[in-house]
């Protein structure tokens, strides 16, 4: 049974979330001091929690909630009426766990997008980290979110739909963050099914995101594409595409790596070579370079840029998202 309140959800240990897609594991060995043990052998750092509110972060934070090496962090993103809600409800979590808390605030309004919001929030979460690195240059900090397995193969669709090439295989690649229930060296919930069996076992009160169930927003179609599937189905999905995932992963520091030998330090990249190269090539070093710049663009987008560094006329300008220009001279242009 699920029990609604003030937009509080408990969920009782006899709730129907059907069976996991995943290994189930509540993230409780044999007691909870080796289980601590186990944390801080994997995650010795400072660690900045990003908490929403929603079941994936509440459990997040009931996990590490004993280590002395955290920080919540909580983004009022002000795009719905009850994000002021989500943020009481976290500041009162973390009060009566001793925890400390930095919540940051934007008016991003109902219409922005998600890319606008993710934006927001992670230059809020790095701002916390350099303001940390500052005070202590020699420690390790890590930004922790509460993506899992499903967020991930959600995320692999949505970049191949979008024709991201390779790299839809790597959504979650990003220095300087860590997604603990996506690492393998420690038994944590994996899936969604895990995570909500953890909230049931331990009693995890969270907020419900009301734009989750919007089919406005293509992840939430997607999901519901994949939710049709038969268990089975679904878990030899996931574990396929985390497989995919770890060995893109190993595969895309290589490759990054050549890219990065093959572009000019200075950033200032010659016409002529653009007409010499295979347009495989010549597009993998674009998007590269742009995505320095994180300017993100789809693959039609890149072979668009490509067209005008070969064809375009000395000093017109090439039109990139979010309105930057780039201007192609006659013998260069710099990203």
């Amino acid at each position: 049974m699920i029990f609604k309140s003030f937009g509080l959800i408990i969920i009782s240990e006899t709730t129907p979330i059907g069976p996991p897609r995943c290994k189930l594991s509540t993230g409780q060995p044999r007691s909870r001091f080796e289980f601590n043990n186990m944390l801080k052998l994997v995650y010795h750092m400072k660690k900045i929690l990003a908490v929403s509110g929603g079941v994936d972060s509440m459990v997040l934070l009931d996990i590490f909630k004993n280590d002395t090496d955290i920080l919540v962090a909580h983004f009022n993103h002000g795009t719905r009426a009850s994000a002021d809600e989500d943020e009481a409800f976290v500041r009162k979590r973390c009060e009566e766990l001793g925890v400390d808390i930095v919540v940051g605030h934007a008016k991003l309004g109902e219409k922005s997008s998600e890319e606008e919001a993710r934006k927001a929030r992670y230059d809020f979460l790095f701002s916390i980290r350099e303001d940390i690195k500052k005070r202590l240059p020699n420690e390790p900090v890590f930004i922790c979110t509460a993506h899992h397995l499903d967020d991930l193969v959600e995320s692999v669709f949505i970049n191949l739909s979008r024709g991201t090439g390779w790299r839809g295989l790597t959504p979650f690649t990003m220095p300087q963050v860590s997604r603990p229930f996506l690492n393998d060296d420690i038994l944590l919930p994996e899936s969604r099914a895990d995570i909500l069996t953890y909230a049931a076992r331990n009693k995890i009160t969270f907020r419900a995101d009301p734009t989750n169930s919007s089919e406005q927003f293509l992840r939430n179609r997607i999901r519901a594409k994949l939710e049709t599937l038969e268990p089975e189905t679904h878990f030899q999905l996931n574990q396929k595409i985390k497989s995919l995932y770890f060995s893109q992963q190993l595969k895309r520091v290589e490759i990054e790596k050549v890219l990065t030998e093959l572009s000019p330090k200075d950033g200032v990249f010659k016409r002529s070579w653009f007409l010499k190269l295979e347009d495989r090539l010549a597009c993998e070093i674009l998007k590269f370079a742009l995505l320095k710049h994180e300017i993100k663009l789809t693959g039609p987008q890149v072979k668009d840029f490509l067209k005008a560094v070969r064809e375009y006329a000395p000093e017109k300008k090439f039109n990139l998202p979010e309105d930057k220009l780039i201007t192609l001279h006659k013998d260069w242009f710099k990203i």
